[in-house]
């Protein structure tokens, strides 16, 4: 003989499920959280220098052109490791030098090329701009995004 779900097992089923699922959920959310703050990121890396750079690049909205780490525009390159793919990681002012002369030469004056703005930054601002590339660099995104190429 067949035995039948009463509405009463059916519930149970449903509270037990979603119960279980609530407390997986709120596990996963905690093990995220506490593997990103001490883990993955460098915040005690922060200068002032970093914050303003990324606050020049929210200020004249790079995003909207370039990725970095992943978010943003796919029109113009990755920015979140130009400073590894460049070599100068490791020295804030190579970071400078090959910013600020590669900055400069923008727009190329090559028609049909993508071209980026000059924006007129002073060395000041460029410095504080490779600084936060830099900072951004050195942020464990586990291989995130995947491009290599220069």
């Amino acid at each position: 003989m067949r035995e039948v779900m009463t509405k009463s097992m059916a519930r149970n089923i449903f509270y037990g499920g979603s119960l279980f699922f609530i407390v997986i959920f709120i596990g996963l959310t905690i093990n995220s959280h506490r593997y990103i703050v001490n883990t993955s990121s460098n915040s005690d890396q922060l200068t002032e220098s970093v914050v303003a750079g990324k606050r020049l690049w929210e200020k004249h909205v790079c995003i909207n052109c370039h990725t970095i780490l992943g978010e943003g525009a796919y029109y113009a390159p990755e920015l979140g490791n130009v400073m590894a793919r460049w070599g100068v990681l490791d020295d804030p002012e190579d970071a400078f030098d090959t910013l600020k002369s590669w900055m400069e030469a923008q727009p190329s004056g090559i028609e049909g090329r993508r071209q980026m703005p000059n924006f007129d930054l002073s060395d000041e601002e460029i410095r504080q701009l490779a600084d936060f590339l830099m900072w951004t660099n050195r942020i464990d995104t586990q291989g995130w995004p995947p491009n290599d190429a220069g």
